[in-house]
């Protein structure tokens, strides 16, 4: 009998350590995790100076609390806005709270431009989180499935389709336009190049803010620190989590401008949120991405294994589309798939399924080596369906 409840339904397989790129289970096993917990340990597992830095903070001090000066935090702020080019940050534990505040943070927007009730644009087949707030922002019936009434001041467009968005502007409830600059957990959806300028000059011309949710992008995952930089833009608000903890639970809310002068004390908070250990951890993680030139690593592999893939499912019939920014990778077939996820794993690799598509998150400092083998064990598996 267990006595967790049943809203997860897990592989048989569990996992005691890790090191690097591989995880090994109860029975010493090794497993090349090409999931990364969901784009989280995006440096790997048991890296040594983040786990030094842990255990460093750990016997220093774990928790006080936001009424007094917290200075890790006030450090990773620091560090977070100049790296992203935004002027305040709030912290939290998770990218549904980081969302969760951007989405308050337009509320007072909305108030602020005598907006009585706000709405916010999102897109068909996102994902923001599964707090009540962040699955009505969700794109996705599945998600919000059996959570009704939902918070209702969303209107979801379809993604990549600056139209879509355009036929909203005469609507003077709209307060803010909420996407993923590449939705994750649909697949890897890549929009076109200029979509995210259009949808900012859409929104300067409103008046509404722009959130783009990099919860999963974030952090190097699409080989810049963050996606949105690809197209040259800074939003208004910017949510982060995942990678930016490489496995403590972490989460980031930046904004700029009036944006960022919104909540004002008692407006928002978090009991544990941007506490010493994980703001010690998240500012060593920044630390050793550009110490290790880990966004050059990112570039060169995912050039690698795009071409790879190209090369070897060139013919395959049941291949549809491959997509590949940085180390954000998916296949997709013309077929379900889903009985790959545990003959991945009877191969000792883990992956992730989504529709009918191969969803690959690997580590950040994955080697060519590494690669390859995850490239050939997803071939072979495909070719063999």
């Amino acid at each position: 009998m267990s006595y967790l409840m049943s809203n997860y339904a897990p592989l048989n397989v569990t996992f005691i350590k890790g090191s690097g790129c591989y995880l090994t289970d109860e029975n010493n096993d090794q497993y090349l995790d090409a999931l990364c917990g969901v784009a989280v340990t995006g440096l790997g597992h048991s890296h040594p100076k983040i786990s030094k830095a842990i255990q460093l903070q750990a016997q220093q001090l774990l928790h006080t609390s936001n009424w007094y000066h917290i200075q890790h935090q006030e450090t990773l702020a620091e560090e977070l806005c100049n790296l992203a080019a935004m002027d305040k940050a709030f912290f939290c534990n998770s990218g549904a709270e980081a969302n969760e505040a951007a989405i308050k943070i337009v509320r007072l927007h909305a108030r602020a431009n005598n907006i009585d009730e706000p709405a916010i644009l999102t897109a068909n087949q996102s994902f923001h989180g599964r707090t009540m707030a962040t699955l009505s922002a969700t794109g996705n019936p599945k998600v919000q499935a059996g959570f009704s009434p939902l918070v209702s001041e969303f209107i979801h467009v379809d993604f990549n389709n600056i139209e879509a968005i355009k036929q909203h502007e005469s609507n003077n409830n709209i307060a803010a336009v909420m996407l993923e600059p590449i939705q994750g957990e649909s697949g890897v959806i890549i929009p076109s190049d200029d979509y995210l300028n259009q949808v900012q000059e859409i929104c300067e011309n409103n008046n509404w803010l722009l959130i783009l949710d990099e919860v999963q992008t974030g952090i190097g995952r699409t080989g810049k620190m963050f996606a949105h930089q690809y197209n040259n833009i800074t939003p208004d608000v910017l949510t982060l989590a995942k990678g930016l903890g490489n496995g403590v639970p972490i989460g980031a809310c930046l904004a700029k401008g009036n944006a960022a002068k919104l909540l004002t004390p008692g407006t928002h908070g978090s009991t544990f949120g941007g506490n010493p250990l994980v703001c010690r951890t998240a500012s060593t993680v920044l630390e050793i991405i550009n110490q290790e030139k880990i966004l050059d690593n990112v570039n060169e592999l995912s050039n690698y294994i795009s071409l790879r893939f190209s090369q070897q499912l060139a013919n395959v019939d049941k291949v549809k589309e491959i997509r590949v920014k940085g180390l954000m990778i998916a296949i997709e077939l013309n077929q379900d798939c889903v009985q790959l996820l545990q003959q991945a794993l009877d191969k000792k690799l883990l992956i992730n399924i989504t529709g009918q598509s191969i969803r690959l998150l690997p580590p950040l400092i994955l080697t060519k080596d590494q690669a390859d083998v995850m490239i050939d064990t997803i071939c072979n598996l495909i070719k063999d369906l």
